[in-house]
């Protein structure tokens, strides 16, 4: 089986390699090689069971799936403040544009499906099981939901704000820039395409 140890800086044959630079997003977040050449780790560095990791990994997969799906309602959640703020302050035609219909469609939805994930999120973290990895299907269901719906959220913001919502004073174009990553880290669209469709195949009687 599988087991779970602790690699810690300083360690002989652990280093840092080449960082990696200009990425689309996420770029508070450092993100480099690291290389392994022949690092010995000792026994008091094994977390929990040796060959019990599985039960590790796949627990801990579930629950980056959740947070990420959180990290998601937060840029969604920004976005709509930006951009409902932005709609009053700014006026066309000798009035808000937030009293047009096309930005009122922008900011109605963006709410109402932020409000969606929001509560399929905090559901399945509330029935979260930690002692076992059997919530996959959930976990992979918040954040095929969620990290697409932040950057459409995210969309509609920067299109409400025009030119200013393309440059970094109001954020926006971060915040769309941030929530792809969420449509690729911790496994992609794809893959929870994939996963969701083959629990819903095999336990569609339990689940539906």
């Amino acid at each position: 089986g599988l087991t779970s140890f602790i690699v810690e800086k300083g360690m002989p044959g652990f280093t840092l390699g080449q960082k990696i630079e200009d990425k689309c997003g996420m770029r508070a977040s450092m993100t480099a090689e690291l290389v392994f050449d022949n690092v010995k780790v000792p026994i008091e560095n094994v977390v929990g069971e040796v060959g019990g990791a599985t039960l590790c990994m796949m627990r801990n997969l579930e629950i980056e799936r959740i947070t990420l799906a959180a990290m998601s309602l937060g840029i969604a959640r920004r976005s709509i403040e930006v951009m409902s703020n932005y709609s009053q302050q700014r006026k066309a035609f000798g009035k808000p544009i937030g009293d047009f219909g096309q930005i009122q469609k922008a900011i109605s939805e963006s709410y109402a499906e932020y409000m969606a994930g929001r509560a399929y999120v905090y559901n399945v973290a509330r029935h979260l099981d930690l002692n076992t990895y059997g919530n996959g299907l959930d976990a992979d269901g918040v954040k095929l939901f969620c990290a697409p719906m932040a950057k459409r959220v995210a969309d509609r913001a920067i299109q409400t704000l025009g030119g200013y919502g393309y440059v970094g004073e109001y954020q926006v174009e971060r915040l769309w820039r941030d929530s792809k990553l969420l449509e690729i880290g911790g496994g992609t669209n794809e893959a929870h395409h994939k996963n969701m469709a083959r629990d819903i195949k095999k336990n569609h009687t339990k689940i539906l």
